[in-house]
């Protein structure tokens, strides 16, 4: 009987509502630790995490593929979401904003992305998240409208 290997890495990235610095530095661990534990139970290995106040990278191997990216991301929105509010780890309600970039690597860059997604505190004092976040567009060549890019107020 034969049976499906794959190794798929994906850097997921998406951001608060309204772009809103929800995520403070004394709830960061917790809130990483759970969504490391969303993605774990969905049968996924995350090998980096970093919420930064306003967004999140998630780099991960993608290991159960019987559930696509976009419900992956539905349900770690959606739980994390009702765990921070349950848990009143921000001020006001916490939402995460619509939308998400998924970008693919090859084996040879994964530690190169694990350094990238744990580097995020000193990389956002010199470049900001729509400058990062244009550049992963164009890098990957994928084609994008302003108006449906993530709320940017930088």
């Amino acid at each position: 009987m034969s049976t499906t290997y794959t190794q798929i890495y994906i850097q997921l990235v998406f951001a608060t509502k309204c772009r809103d610095n929800k995520i403070s530095s004394s709830v960061r661990d917790e809130i990483e630790k759970y969504i490391c534990g969303i993605l774990n139970n969905k049968g996924q290995k995350v090998l980096a995490i970093y919420a930064n106040p306003d967004h999140i990278h998630i780099f991960f191997s993608y290991k159960n593929l019987k559930i696509t990216i976009s419900d992956l991301v539905k349900i770690v929105k959606t739980e994390s979401t009702n765990f921070i509010n349950k848990k009143k780890l921000t001020f006001n309600h916490f939402l995460w904003q619509q939308g998400y970039g998924a970008f693919s690597y090859a084996k040879s860059q994964k530690q190169q992305v694990v350094n990238y997604v744990l580097s995020q505190e000193t990389h956002h004092n010199k470049k900001s998240f729509r400058e990062e976040y244009i550049e992963f567009l164009n890098a990957f060549e994928i084609e994008f409208k302003d108006e449906y890019l993530f709320e940017f107020y930088d």
